[in-house]
């Protein structure tokens, strides 16, 4: 169903079930995503496996012992961590990295499939991060605001340093005109795409409700509502709304948004749901309550597939009662039709 669902091959699907676990990692994740069967036509040119062992050197993560630069899904690894570490390439490097990035949104939702199939939080929310890094071309590691256009880390340098700390987009949105120009120095062309980049950025106030959340016992159906309202200015043109800025991500991109409950302390992932959002949506989440009785602490994630610094959590707490057995049930029920009327 994934495989078709996605239009990948059926291999990856099986590739992805028996090799990720609840203790994946990003630098594994990175290695299963590009050993997709996908990548397994990516050219390796004779005059490449230099140039590929080269870029390797520089590069965060470390391929494994025994890695082949004339092996297709080393060179996809590569060039995917040279995409994040903006890594200036070769025009036939520069080519192969796009036919990479092209597949791996896809990929990685098969992914996110896969890992919440098997319940795992954590490894669900770093391959959510993972498609966050393939559109912006950035680590998961790096400051948000290095998203916008011509920024430099000399240019975060000094909007972390200023009197106001600025952190965030919305803190550069926030800006008087005269200390923006200030502090960011850049030419009038290079501000007209810092501020399209700043209009696209999603603002979402979200709301949520537990239904009944003091009645809940083991085993029962929780439902939640989500509300979701996207701040857009009135004169905006709404076919644009969702639009991604992502000038280093090879296609034209729309948000996608995963809504997340999870428990972190037990890595379990008990709902997931993948929506697309214009500018208001309500959503309702059905979850299974725990087996055993007691108080957690569950948190709520909304998760964007397009932008860092954007996603929101919220951690709530749910009490769960002793909820009657079936074997208390059937006892009660044999009790009754034991008796005898006088």
């Amino acid at each position: 169903m994934i495989a078709a669902y996605y239009y990948i091959a059926y291999t990856t699907v099986e590739l992805f079930a028996s090799s990720l676990t609840e203790k994946t990692k990003l630098k594994g994740l990175l290695e299963i995503l590009t050993a997709s069967s996908e990548y397994d036509m990516l050219p390796v040119r004779q005059y490449e496996e230099r140039s590929l062992q080269a870029l390797s050197t520089h590069l965060p993560q470390k391929l494994a012992d025994g890695a082949k630069f004339s092996d297709p899904h080393t060179k996809a690894l590569i060039l995917l961590q040279a995409h994040f570490s903006r890594q200036a390439l070769s025009l036939d490097l520069a080519a192969d990295r796009n036919v990479v990035l092209g597949s791996a949104l896809k990929l990685l939702q098969a992914l996110v499939d896969v890992i919440s199939s098997n319940g795992w939080l954590k490894p669900a929310l770093v391959a959510m991060e993972s498609s966050q890094m393939v559109v912006q071309g950035l680590w998961d590691r790096d400051h948000p605001l290095m998203q916008l256009p011509h920024f430099s880390k000399a240019i975060v340098d000094r909007c972390q340093a200023h009197e106001e700390e600025i952190d965030t987009v919305f803190d550069i949105m926030g800006l008087e005109d005269d200390v923006r120009d200030s502090l960011l120095q850049l030419s009038p062309t290079q501000m007209a795409d810092v501020a399209h980049f700043c209009n696209n950025y999603p603002n979402i106030d979200l709301e949520y409700d537990v239904a009944d959340a003091d009645e809940v016992e083991t085993g029962d159906a929780v439902q939640m509502t989500v509300t979701l309202e996207r701040e857009v200015d009135e004169d905006m043109d709404a076919s644009t709304i969702g639009q991604v800025s992502a000038p280093r991500y090879p296609k034209p991109k729309v948000e996608g948004w995963w809504l997340v409950v999870g428990d972190v302390k037990r890595n379990s992932l008990l709902c997931i749901k993948r929506i697309a959002l214009q500018k208001s949506a309500k959503v309702k989440l059905d979850f299974v309550a725990p087996d055993e009785a007691g108080d957690y602490k569950l948190t709520l994630y909304f998760m964007c597939d397009s932008y860092l610094g954007c996603d929101q959590e919220y951690e709530f707490d749910l009490s769960v009662a002793q909820g009657d057995s079936d074997e208390e049930e059937d006892s009660e029920d044999g009790d009754s039709d034991g008796m005898e009327e006088d």
